[in-house]
């Protein structure tokens, strides 16, 4: 059987069937030996002969010995420095340098021997070195064994897998040679790959008529692995087939067939080596054998003509020959492998949805209800629904943006726009954040963050470097990292997983790790999409080049503002830099701090070229191989912080060059580049993906087919608009908005039914329902409260069951709920839904927090503006209305959606203002005791309000009493503790009391 040619024995890892794979070399033009090459070998041989025989010859012949002959004495010190001594000197010079120098030849040349890794660094050697190993290059390629003596230089830069080390210190040490080795080992490669089709073809010329003749089928044997690498049914239909996608004709035409070791072939990836396949009639190429071939040894025949025997597959052959290319398209669809904790004898079972964290996904559940809430045009985003860990991060930042608004407006930094509500989100960008809210997935966020970080902790404790990771599975819960090459046993509670090359965490062990002030070790991972339940997490900074991505404009932009958003939001990382360049809707709202975008590649050059240099100088001033290094120990935690490049636009020939030298040595300074190309090839990628118009991203090099993690246009933008909304800085002069629902305060508008929120939860109007089902409804009730505006029957069924429900389960609650609020007494149901679909709530259903936002509302901008004592009286009740914080007896485990509100912000806020705005109602007709009533009363919601601190020791100064205000600063100087007085306190304490900081020392 002939072996396979060098320029196709690209496989898959062991164990990991469908882990990333390094990218193929692609053929290139074959570049014959010219009589150039030959003279430039015998300048080399020169060179080298006079350099390391030729130089201390010399030396020894005309100086001699530098050294003195005997020990010097003290006399020596005070002689004169004559010619003789100076020539001495610098004949020593001479000859550690030659010594220096010898060295670097011997170790260029043994690593070249050995054809194992890269060369050694010898120490201060960099550009003896370089030229060290120019000269034994140019002498060694010129030979007939060339290939072999080239240390792995066609892997250079692109190996999964390969000595990563090696690669960045050859990098550091020589970093222009190293687009001159990947060209001069892509020419061996291609010497090779010809040679090796010569034989190729010689073979089939050989036995193509007798296969003619007696119609014998063909087969192929699996490859023992070639370094750490694996054959995969992909390359194999490749290479014999023309088209990757048709291995799944081989493994119809050989699953669950008895192989020569004894196990079937279950899975289109799992196969091994010595195994044999059955290949369609038109397979070609000399990897091939037929049945029967002299040409094999009688142990393999054997073995073919054993595996011919097994199943009935003579009739399928004869279909797939004449049913055409893609005859086997319609059998069952193999499944890839992915890292997980999978039970015995499931392969082939449909699998429950599951999001990220291995649970259950609530969206997924409800789904795909077909009742009234859930037609054709009422659904949400899918591509949002299927992103958990992008619509954690979004919701997150989102909510951080809200709060900062509130904030920047209750300390007056947004001009005249106190107790501003955000505005109520409609259209495409309502349909997003409700698909934010279904399909996010904080906890498996929490715990990655945590595991991660718990990691790097360990590995520091254990003064151990991270391990280069090239990527992350999600699967049932488990969470597995991909490493670079084997990195010994990983520290408790990680394990290593189906090889060398696997940590795994099981998400038991992940829920017993505590927050950790660690460096985030990982940031760079991204989710690209989904596997078999499983999602895959790329860590983009640590591919070593260009991860390029083909396909059409639209489907590529969907992937990149994925890929940007998730980035820009993801909460495992502390800081990094995301380069946007070539897209069309400006994303930098998301995250402005962590977002840069650029107009054009020139502008990218010029500042992805400064970076690198700077980045390299760095390194190599702290003395660190890469920026993992950086990530463990005593470093700085916003040291290191990855800068990760998306191009989406078609980068030019000449700048696909430029990006790829840019690239060669980006994976060890926590640069990473995604390049997006219309067509598959580009210079200087390392992985190659493709995204098709059906959502799906291939990596056939990868052993990759997933469903395509995508944010289309249409949520792209509404996500920004959200976002945009959002902004504190937005409009500061514009109207204040107004409650999203107003209630008639009057006596006649007396609700039907009435619940309070603002404290104990407590219904009035209804009866309590019977049995364990009242705390849901309850809970229902509230949410439903808090969002006058309507909530998504999917929202609603989220928050309630955050781990799925069944539609059975969620409609029977619905129906429940109606029959609990039944209907006013014009036979209207007091639960509806308006034309969008979404459950809302009738006007004489009513809250204690929409009748404090009213009655707010009313004394600052309605009629309290022109009557001071209505405006008195409105603030009053206001106040009266507050008992304590938000549902303050809520059960444990249960309201957990409201950490993705803002309420929590806004009710603090809103009833400091009521206290604020009462206090200087009081203050004004000289009434301090009222005031300082008034502030007490709102700083049991608010007591970290530094407003109302500050009120309160104005209205304490104005009543005369230096002792009260002396005893109020003691409170505060003791309430502040370690972290001492905000400075506008303190200035506020210097004007009133003089002589306060002399009682904190004294109290201190």
């Amino acid at each position: 059987m002939a072996r396979r040619s060098t320029s196709s024995s690209t496989g898959r890892p062991t164990g990991n069937p469908s882990g990333p794979r390094n990218r193929t070399p692609q053929p290139v033009r074959v570049r014959r030996r010219t009589f150039g090459d030959f003279v430039k070998a015998f300048v080399a041989f020169v060179a080298l002969l006079a350099l390391v025989v030729g130089v201390p010859g010399a030396l020894a012949m005309t100086v001699g010995w530098p050294l003195p002959h005997s020990a010097p004495t003290m006399d020596w010190l005070s002689q004169p420095i004559g010619v003789d001594t100076f020539l001495n000197t610098l004949t020593v010079i001479v000859w550690l340098a030659w010594a220096q120098f010898t060295a670097c030849v011997l170790v260029e040349v043994k690593a070249a021997v050995s054809g194992v890794g890269l060369p050694g660094r010898v120490p201060g050697a960099g550009p003896s070195q370089l030229l060290a190993r120019q000269l034994v290059a140019a002498l060694l390629l010129v030979g007939a064994t060339a290939a072999s003596l080239t240390p792995g230089l066609s892997q250079l830069g692109h190996s999964m897998e390969g000595n990563q080390k090696g690669t960045v210190a050859a990098a550091q040490a020589t970093p222009g040679l190293l687009a001159q080795q990947q060209e001069q080992a892509k020419s061996t490669a291609a010497a090779l790959a010809e040679q090796a089709g010569h034989a190729a073809a010689q073979a089939q010329a050989e036995h193509g008529s007798t296969t003619a003749a007696h119609g014998a089928t063909k087969y192929y044997r699996i490859q023992p692995p070639e370094g750490r690498h694996h054959d995969s049914l992909w390359e194999i239909a490749q290479r014999h087939l023309g088209d990757g996608r048709r291995y799944k004709e081989i493994y119809e035409l050989n699953k669950d067939r008895v192989q020569p070791d004894g196990s079937r072939l279950s899975e289109a990836s799992l196969i091994r080596p010595g195994w044999i396949m059955e290949m369609p009639g038109d397979a070609h190429g000399g990897e091939l054998v037929e049945n029967p071939d002299a040409h094999v040894s009688p142990d393999v025949q054997q073995q073919i003509g054993d595996y011919a025997r097994t199943g009935d597959h003579a009739q399928q052959h004869q279909q797939q020959q004449q049913g055409g290319q893609h005859a086997g398209e319609d059998g069952a669809t193999a499944q890839i492998s992915v890292p997980s904790q999978r039970q015995a004898g499931d392969a082939g079972t449909p699998a429950q949805a599951h999001d990220a964290s291995g649970h259950a996904s609530s969206g997924s559940a409800s789904g795909s209800a077909s009742g009234s809430f859930f037609g054709s045009a009422f659904g949400l985003s899918e591509a949002l629904l299927g992103a958990p860990l992008l619509a954690a991060g979004l919701l997150a930042a989102l909510g951080r943006r809200r709060r900062q608004a509130l904030w920047q407006s209750a300390l007056g930094a947004v001009g005249g726009r106190r107790g501003m509500e955000p505005p109520t989100p409609t259209g495409d960008a309502q349909d997003v954040q409700d698909a934010l809210l279904v399909g996010a997935d904080p906890e498996g966020v929490r715990l990655l963050d945590r595991s991660l970080r718990g990691l790097a902790a360990a590995l520091t404790a254990e003064s151990r470097s991270l391990p280069v990771v090239y990527a992350a599975w999600l699967s049932h819960g488990d969470l597995h990292l991909q490493l670079a090459q084997p990195a010994g046993k990983p520290p408790a509670p990680w394990q290593l997983g189906q090889d060398q090359t696997f940590w795994t965490l099981s998400r038991a062990d992940a829920e017993r790790y505590e927050d950790t002030d660690a460096a985030a070790p990982y940031p760079g991972l991204v989710s690209l999409g989904t596997m078999d339940d499983s999602r895959l997490l790329l860590n983009l900074e640590a591919v070593p080049g260009i991860v390029s991505l083909s396909g059409r404009e639209a489907d590529r932009a969907a992937v990149f503002a994925s890929v940007a958003a998730e980035l820009a939001t993801n909460g495992w990382s502390d800081r990094m830099t995301i380069t946007l360049v070539g897209f069309g809707a400006d994303l930098t709202p998301l995250a402005p701090n962590r977002l840069r975008h650029l107009d054009d590649a020139e502008a990218l050059f010029e500042a992805m070229e400064a970076e690198t240099r700077q980045r390299r100088g760095a390194l190599g001033a702290a003395g660190h191989d890469s920026v993992l290094t950086g990530r463990t120990g005593p470093a700085q935690h916003t040291r290191w912080a990855p800068n990760l490049v998306l191009l989406a636009a078609q980068p030019s020939a000449e700048d696909a060059v430029r990006l790829a030298e840019l690239a060669a040595d980006a994976a060890r300074l926590g640069i990473g580049y995604l390049v997006g190309t219309e067509s598959a090839d580009l210079p200087g990628a390392s992985w190659a993906m493709e995204i098709t118009p059906d959502g799906k991203l291939l990596a056939p090099l990868l052993g990759l087919e997933l469903d395509a993690q995508l944010l289309p246009a249409v949520q792209q933008r509404a996500v920004v608009e959200l976002f945009v909304e959002a902004d504190p800085e937005r409009d500061p002069d514009g109207p204040t908005n107004a409650p999203p629902f107003l209630v008639d305060i009057s006596e006649q508008g007396r609700p039907a039914v009435y619940a309070r929120l603002v404290g104990p939860y407590e219904i009035m109007g209804l009866d309590t329902p019977d049995g364990d089902r009242s705390a849901l409804l309850h809970e229902a009730l509230a949410l439903l409260l808090l969002h006058r505006e309507g909530v998504h029957p999917r929202v609603l069924s989220s928050a309630l069951w955050p781990r799925g429900v069944t539609e059975d389960v969620r409609d029977a609650l619905l129906d429940r709920l109606r029959a609990w609020l039944g209907t006013d007494p014009d036979g209207s149901p007091r639960l509806r839904s308006d034309a969008t679909g979404r459950l809302v709530l009738a006007k004489s259903v009513v809250s204690d927090l929409d009748v404090l936002r009213s009655l707010y509302y009313e004394a600052t901008q309605g009629k309290g503006v022109g009557s001071r004592a209505v405006r008195g009286r409105l603030l009053t009740d206001a106040l009266v209305l507050v008992r304590g914080p938000l549902l303050a007896d809520r059960a444990e485990g249960r309201y957990r959606w409201l950490t993705h509100e803002i309420i929590d912000a806004q009710l603090p806020l809103l009833v400091a203002d009521i206290g604020l705005a009462l206090s200087a109602f009081h203050l004004e007709k000289d009434r301090a005791e009222k005031a300082i009533e008034a502030l007490g009363a709102a700083l049991k919601t608010a007591a970290t309000d530094e407003r109302l601190w500050n009120e309160l020791l104005r209205a304490t100064h104005a009543t005369g009493d230096p002792d009260r205000v002396r005893a109020l600063a003691a409170d505060l100087v003791t309430r502040s503790g370690a972290r001492g007085l905000p400075p506008r306190t303190e200035a506020l304490l210097d004007e009133l009391l003089p002589t306060w900081r002399d009682g904190a020392a004294a109290t201190g």
